[in-house]
């Protein structure tokens, strides 16, 4: 599965849902890929997506250094522990500690009741280098650019994408707006 990627114990982090980089590697594999794109399968790589808003972080550091820096965070803390940390972070749900890393991001870090990936990690809401976007349109639009993938973007199109995902077609300007902006961030490699 491409979404795949090594991310180091402790951490449960999905960054094709809160990494814009790692968004934009994601559809350039998909693109490069010799053969036929398994609808499918990419459908269901999308699902992991949810449902809700999420942030997504367009700075630049990679995944690993972000985990590097929150690790070194927490060890330098004395709170990478299992128990220490769902101390620390709260084991509530509403309950979270923010950190700031170098190139000022503010990250989330939750307690995950997993005896491997406790630390649920994403960036924050407003923090420097990130947006703030709805799962639907994050999917339409990746699997737009995947499958259909036309410079002119059309509601006719945008629908055929929400089809194979499920979802409603767009009826809203507003909702159509979202994804073909996010099209174009993804297309042009600006962020957002």
């Amino acid at each position: 599965m491409t979404t795949e990627f090594q991310i180091p114990e402790l951490f449960q982090f999905n960054p094709l849902k809160h990494h814009l980089l790692f968004i934009r590697e994601f559809i350039s594999k998909r693109l490069a890929e010799n053969q036929a794109i398994d609808v499918k399968s990419l459908v269901k790589e999308l699902k992991h997506i949810g449902t809700s808003v999420m942030d997504v972080y367009t700075g630049r550091l990679t995944i690993g250094e972000i985990c590097i820096e929150v690790n070194g965070f927490l060890t330098s803390k004395k709170l990478a522990d299992h128990e220490v940390f769902s101390e620390w972070a709260g084991r509530n749900l509403s309950d979270f500690r923010t950190i700031t890393l170098s190139d000022t991001s503010i990250w989330m870090l939750k307690f995950h009741n997993d005896e491997l990936r406790y630390i649920h990690l994403f960036p924050a809401r407003l923090s420097p280098y990130s947006f703030r976007i709805k799962a639907n349109t994050l999917k339409s639009a990746i699997l737009y650019y995947i499958i259909i993938g036309k410079d002119y973007i059309s509601t006719d199109d945008l629908n055929k994408a929400r089809a194979l995902l499920g979802l409603s077609p767009v009826k809203d300007t507003i909702e159509a707006e979202a994804i073909t902006d996010f099209i174009e961030i993804l297309r042009n490699g600006i962020n957002y």
